[in-house]
């Protein structure tokens, strides 16, 4: 097989596969026929969702035919619900198919409520509805506001922020007599980072008057009551949720109970297939940008591989990064995944400084949008998005 002979096909827009349509452009010699397969006319940079209630920030549109055509892909928008590995195809509403040489599935994941009676924040279309909370909270009508991390959830930073955005924003308006309490079933805050970055966090929520509960499992909100397993109740006027999270569950394709996909070390669904998936559609537990734009890279070397670009085959070692907005200094946290090592600085670790840290996507979408928080400096140490490889997986410095 020629480098201009393959044809691959990426199914859905977000941010795998943007990440994967620039990394192919980056990795092969030649050009590639890739097309992109999503129903959504828009992409959404969905992380900066959680300043929209504050009027901080907003979840940034694109129109998608536009940024998926900048990238070096053609768009197809249609829906996929099925994948035939034997025929190398995959099915569209309204009856069609698309072949492939290649296939990244990069639908992600569906949303669902977790914690029964909360205001579930999903993202942007959850902003009028928590602004509204917030109001009553500076009107007086809610004495005590409960942000509940249901068990399971993969990626709860967005709650800590809306915590202490929270907090920030009722001390602003003079509304200090407001509880902002976080109940989570973490040992610690944000314990997948590791103990250094968790106790640091832990100073920095007791500092701004955030009030954690922890090895909590939130169950229930009903009658001002919210339940906790093993055998918990905390008083609360209002509760926010994150969602619980489901995988595409895509025919053709194999799946755990939950709908996630499978995959082994080099983003596969298995040997001979030349299909991988990246994203929060596989099972790996931690969904989030940086993670999604790891594997779309591991994903697509081998896919240059196939097309016959001599470029180096790469295993999935995830370095998670995390932009915590708080109101006031924002906090980049670090660590790598198995080890003990986590660094939290209010300088930025990596540059640009986005929420999303992708190696091509990270500064495509600053030379369209403007997505860093502002610094005016990286911190002693900080390394570029654009990331060296070696050794056969990403390392970062």
């Amino acid at each position: 097989m020629t480098e201009s002979s393959l044809k691959v096909v990426i199914a859905g827009a977000g941010v795998a596969a943007l990440e994967a349509v620039l990394a192919l452009r980056a990795l092969a010699r030649d050009p590639l026929s890739i097309e992109v397969v999503a129903p959504e006319p828009e992409f959404v940079y969905r992380p900066l969702a959680v300043a929209e209630p504050f009027l901080a920030g907003e979840a940034l549109r694109f129109p998608l035919a536009r940024l998926v055509e900048e990238a070096g892909a053609t768009l197809r928008q249609s829906r996929v619900t099925r994948v035939d590995l034997r025929r190398r195809e995959i099915d569209v509403e309204g009856g069609s198919s698309v072949s492939y040489d290649a296939l990244l599935v990069a639908l992600g994941a569906q949303l669902r409520e977790a914690v029964r009676g909360a205001l579930t924040f999903v993202g942007p279309d959850s902003s009028v509805a928590l602004r509204k909370v917030l109001d009553q909270a500076l009107e007086g009508d809610v004495r005590r506001i409960a942000f509940a991390v249901p068990a399971g959830v993969a990626w709860p930073l967005p709650l800590y922020e809306l915590a202490l955005l929270t907090r920030s924003l009722l001390v602003d308006h003079g509304a200090i007599d407001v509880d902002v309490l976080l109940v989570s079933p973490e040992a610690g805050p944000l314990a997948l980072f590791g103990r250094e970055a968790s106790d640091a966090l832990a100073e920095l929520l007791d500092a701004r008057g955030v009030t954690c509960h922890h090895s909590a499992v939130p169950l229930s909100f009903e009658g001002g009551v919210l339940r906790t397993a093993p055998d918990g109740a905390i008083e609360a006027d209002a509760v926010v949720a994150l969602p619980h999270l489901v995988g595409p569950r895509l025919a053709g394709l194999p799946s755990d109970a939950h709908g996630f996909v499978p995959i082994d070390e080099h983003c596969s669904v298995g040997s001979g297939t030349d299909v991988y998936v990246a994203g929060d559609a596989t099972t790996f537990p931690l969904k989030q940008g940086g993670i999604a734009a790891q594997q779309a890279d591991v994903a697509a070397a081998s896919i240059a591989r196939l097309a016959g670009s001599p470029v180096e085959l790469l295993s999935f070692r995830p370095v998670l990064r995390g932009l915590l907005l708080t109101g006031m200094a924002p906090r980049f946290l670090r660590s790598e995944r198995g080890t003990s090592r986590s660094v939290v600085d209010t300088e930025p670790l990596w540059w640009p400084p986005a929420k999303i840290v992708g190696r091509y996507l990270a500064p495509f979408l600053a030379s369209k949008l403007d997505l860093s928080v502002k610094a005016s400096r990286p911190a002693a140490g900080a390394v570029p998005v654009e990331l060296e490889l070696e050794g056969g997986h990403w390392t970062h410095v």
